[in-house]
């Protein structure tokens, strides 16, 4: 069985002061790398579509040059 520890008030609240402020930032952490996800999906979500757009074009200029080379 461990001993209790015994620390001063004040040391005390340095102590979970500093767990708050840490807390905090952990928080405000996860809120970055969630906002940093949602760029990357909209980034992601943006790129499929241009990729569909020049597969579509791609396809368009494919069929007018089979019409025009098979006169």
């Amino acid at each position: 069985m461990e001993a209790p520890i015994f620390i001063k008030i004040d040391e005390y609240r340095d102590v979970v002061d500093i767990l708050a402020l840490l807390k905090n930032k952990i928080k405000e952490g996860k809120a970055l790398v969630a906002r940093i996800n949602d760029l990357k999906n909209e980034e992601d979500a943006e790129l499929e579509r241009w990729t569909a757009e020049l597969d579509e074009l791609e396809r368009k200029v494919e069929g007018i040059d089979e019409s025009l080379f098979k006169v």
